[in-house]
């Protein structure tokens, strides 16, 4: 019986295979090679509506009901940043950042706000990054009064106790004694710095000095000058009736004037297309960390669909050039990639990057530069331009995977002045991009001939010396001591 079942199963496996195959069970013939697999195409995104208000004193919301789940969640976007803060005081808008929500406010506590919250098993965050502020809340909709109460009190009242401004600050001090331990991270800032230059505000860092340097008052007068209801917009989702819960964030921000700020436009970037060849010695390391690349673009420029797929092709995981070419052929790294990136409000950064041992380091970096010239010499192939545009197309509808992502993009979009369909239009692109945009577009966005090299590694045990690929600029990592 037990014989009888196995051949049954079999004749049953091989009924389905001839299924998918089309190939007469028992024929003999090969099963279809996965290239000839026909697919019908992509369904169409539906978008959800979001719903715009602007309240009479200048906020603007994004509003989207979902009764999914009862949740409610708020996101707020700042026109703030770093990128404001002087350079004598680098780390200023971290610091507002985190104290507003730790110092608490001007009638609770940073403690007190985190013992209601947790009864309620809610969450208020804040936050300054690079180019924008941001506070949050997610509580259940029935503690969405005192949730919202808090977001409000925390924006508006901030106290910046002493003790917290205090705390922050041992932890920015901890952090740049820390900056040296990973090489990967030194190279990551370092190859920053090249590109924006060590003094522009996308690559400078915080120093003990700079630390030292801030005091409550700064806190205040940051948080004074750039924290407005029409210096802000806000977001939110969940499971609520719109009219009620507009009415709701203009009675709890009501008392919120409007502010006269008008912050000035993200600093561009001036890039003169220099030819370096970079090393921080690390004679403990027996591997190499290595960056090479130049300045990238913006997201408005009329390529970008073109670099989008150039960028997959280039160095896209497991399928990019790079990766299969100079891993996975070659053999020269352990991890090997690359992206152009292009910046929402500034230009980005294109960098081709890759670990390997010290004794493959410079062969390892004309390698990644010769896939970089490759692109500006011969068109893709077919396969390559398919397998590129698929691979995005196909994740496109992750995008919309949940409300949250739907309508902070939108808000994102219209806080950097982009039209709020971008991410259609950027679809609707990419699916139009032939071989010829492709090489015209690496043509005029690649300069493999000026590329900016760093290797974080042990110059001794280099395959050859860094020298071949130029005259080496030798950078000091040391952190400096107080005082200096």
């Amino acid at each position: 019986m037990r014989h009888a079942r196995q051949i049954s199963m079999a004749l049953l496996c091989g009924v389905m295979l001839a299924t998918w195959t089309g190939v007469p069970a028992g024929a003999g013939a090969r099963a279809a090679s996965y290239k000839q697999l026909q697919y019908p195409p992509l369904h169409e995104v539906v978008v959800p509506d979001v719903q715009r208000v602007t309240l009479p004193n200048g906020m603007r919301l994004f509003v989207l009901e979902d009764h999914e789940l009862p949740l409610i969640n708020m996101s707020a976007r700042i026109r703030v940043g770093s990128i404001y803060e002087p350079a004598d005081k680098v780390g200023l808008a971290d610091i507002t950042g985190e104290v507003m929500r730790t110092g608490g406010t001007t009638s609770r506590t940073g403690d007190e706000l985190d013992q209601q919250l947790e009864q309620i098993a809610a969450s208020v965050e804040t936050g300054i990054g690079l180019n924008s502020g941001y506070a949050s809340v997610s509580v259940l909709k029935d503690d969405i009064d005192t949730g919202l109460s808090i977001l409000a009190d925390v924006l508006m009242h901030p106290a910046f106790r002493a003790d917290k401004i205090e705390l922050a600050k041992v932890q920015q001090r901890s952090s740049i004694s820390r900056r040296n331990d990973e090489p990967g991270e030194i190279a990551a800032r370092e190859f920053g710095s090249l590109i924006y230059g060590p003094d522009s505000v996308y690559a400078r860092t915080t120093e003990y000095a700079t630390i030292d340097n801030i005091t409550r008052d700064d806190l205040v007068a940051f948080h004074q000058r750039y924290y407005g209801p029409n210096n802000m917009m806000l977001a939110v989702w969940g499971d609520f009736d719109a009219a009620q819960m507009i009415a709701k964030i203009e009675q709890a921000f009501a008392g919120w004037e409007k502010t006269d700020i008008e912050p000035a436009p993200a600093p561009q970037v001036e890039y003169d297309w220099p030819a370096t060849v970079n090393l921080v010695a690390r004679a403990d390391l027996n591997q190499s960390n290595i960056y090479v690349g130049h300045i990238g673009g913006l997201r408005s420029d009329p390529d970008y669909f073109a670099l989008t797929v150039m960028n997959e092709i280039l160095g896209g995981s497991f399928t990019g050039r790079l990766f299969k070419n100079v891993r996975s052929r070659q053999g020269l790294a352990y991890s090997v990639g690359g992206t152009y990136s292009s910046g929402l409000d500034h230009r980005g950064v294109f960098r081709m990057g890759c670990q390997t041992k010290a004794g493959s380091t410079v062969h390892a970096i004309q390698a990644m530069i010769d896939e970089a010239r490759r692109m500006t010499t011969d068109e893709v192939t077919d396969e390559e331009l398919k397998l590129a545009k698929e691979s995005y197309l196909n994740s496109f509808v992750f995008n919309f995977d949940s409300t949250s992502e739907v309508i902070t993009r939108l808000m994102t979009y219209e806080y950097f002045g982009y039209p709020e369909d971008f991410l259609q239009q950027t679809r609707a692109g990419v699916e139009k991009v032939t071989k010829a945009d492709v090489l015209r577009a690496a043509r005029e966005h690649l300069r493999p001939d000026k590329m900016q090299i760093l290797v974080v590694g042990q110059p001794d045990a280099f395959d050859e010396p860094l020298s071949t690929l130029g005259s080496v600029n030798t950078i000091d990592i040391t952190i400096p001591t107080p005082g200096q």
